[in-house]
């Protein structure tokens, strides 16, 4: 058989099973024919640059279990490489299967080199952020051809997946001004694109010269994550023409992106309303075909700053139950700071439990038998084991240890009148005073 391939899709749809793809299977408990088939489709995308050599392969699709990335990077206010790198090994350690390099200050190469050559998670980032750093210039001044410069370069240093605002051409860019937004254009990288446009009065370059992207995509097995400039930034633009302008033409950049073997993740909201999360996750299964969606909670509300972790693992684990397969984690610090090593650790175990409740709801095989193990641990009122299945172990011995009962096989809420352990007892012949003992 020719074992010559281009991308993970291209090896699929030869036919040919990759290395990685055995590794996923083996991660999902799936056959690896059926995976390799749901490569071939789009409907899972294995993310894995061919430079990229430490990498321990994941894939991300909607019948796979959840995935969740963590943001980290430098910025102005905040350059210490030192603490980003601490908390990237923090989250790869803490089970983030992605980490997202979205570095804006100082030398981002040498940081995203250290981390392809260093960190097994999947590498992404966006070079719209890095050509800004890179170039140091006004930005009307930047190319065309410098910000494509900039996507071979992130290819060349080994990231996995790019996050590339293609969707916000000259036509989704006019409907956005047209119709009025709340909080307007709320991402990054969007808002970068969008002021270029306006200012040059130039189509959008990663829109125009697509095929080269794409060509670039395919010569590194680079996954393209189809940013969502139009992402709604706050409840009241959640569902508006501007959002699902932008989704129908990544519908479509979706099926150029596949005819030539690129993988494709399509980028979702953002702020959205808990009623509407369901119909907009059906609605960019519709429109891109199948291809696995990534969503930034979406926040369910707009009014908890320092508690938007939460906010978002509302909305990511529905989004997640009703069709979304990745997961970008959200911060206490989101809307208020950079984070820091705590608030990382509190985003990722709140996503970490989104995505679990919703591959419990999905059936994903195997789930739930973590939840099984934890309440047989619980009924025994075996503690250690308690710890050793638990999300946070850390977090769980430090609150017992805080307030010790003053008999180990109760806690200090209830003590003696600790019901597992009175009906352990009683369904044991045992006789039950509660007060005298």
């Amino acid at each position: 058989m020719n074992m010559t391939y281009t991308t993970q899709m291209n090896a699929a749809r030869q036919g040919i099973i990759t290395k990685e793809m055995e590794a996923v299977a083996a991660k999902e408990q799936m056959d690896v024919q059926k995976l390799r088939q749901l490569v071939a489709e789009g409907k899972v995308a294995i993310p894995a640059n061919k430079l990229h050599t430490c990498l321990e392969a994941n894939g991300i699709g909607s019948m796979l279990k959840t995935k969740i990335n963590v943001n980290l990077g430098t910025s102005r206010d905040w350059k210490d490489l030192d603490m980003e790198l601490e908390k990237v090994n923090d989250a790869v350690k803490m089970g983030a299967e992605s980490i997202m390099d979205l570095s804006s200050f100082g030398d981002t190469q040498k940081f995203r080199r250290k981390l392809t050559s260093e960190c097994p998670a999947i590498i992404g980032t966006v070079p719209i952020y890095d050509a800004v750093v890179y170039y140091h210039k006004p930005l009307k001044e930047i190319t065309s051809e410098e910000w494509i410069n900039i996507v071979e370069m992130h290819a060349k240093d080994g990231v996995d997946f790019m996050t590339i605002h293609v969707g916000i051409n000259k036509n989704t860019a006019k409907r956005f001004k047209e119709n009025k937004r709340l909080t307007n254009i709320v991402s990054r990288g969007g808002s970068i694109i969008f002021a270029w446009m306006e200012m040059t009065g130039q189509e959008n370059p990663f829109y125009e010269h697509y095929d080269r992207i794409l060509d670039i995509c395919q010569q590194y097995d680079v996954t393209m994550s189809l940013g969502d400039a139009c992402r709604p930034g706050c409840l009241a633009d959640a569902g508006d023409i501007s959002q699902i302008e932008e989704l129908v033409t990544l519908g479509e950049l979706t099926k150029r992106a596949w005819e030539k073997d690129v993988q494709v993740i399509i980028e979702g909201p953002g702020h959205m309303p808990l009623n509407q999360i369901e119909a907009n996750m059906k609605i960019q299964q519709t429109v891109c075909q199948g291809a696995p969606f990534y969503v930034l909670g979406p926040l369910v509300t707009d009014i908890a700053p320092g508690y938007d972790h939460i906010t978002a693992a509302i909305g990511g684990a529905i989004a997640a139950t009703y069709g979304a397969s990745f997961l970008c984690y959200v911060t206490p610090a989101e809307h208020l700071r950079l984070p820091d090593v705590n608030d990382v650790k509190e985003g990722i175990i709140a996503s970490k439990i989104a995505a679990h409740a919703a591959d419990i709801a999905k059936g994903i095989k195997g789930a739930a038998d973590w939840d099984y193990e934890m309440s047989t641990a619980r009924k025994n009122l075996d503690w250690e084991e308690m710890f050793r299945l638990c999300i946070d172990p850390e977090k769980a011995k430090r609150y017992r240890a805080e307030a010790k009962p003053e008999k180990e096989d109760t806690c200090s809420m209830c003590g003696n009148f600790c019901a597992v352990k009175n009906m352990n007892r009683i369904l044991d012949g045992e006789i039950v005073n509660i007060y005298d003992e």
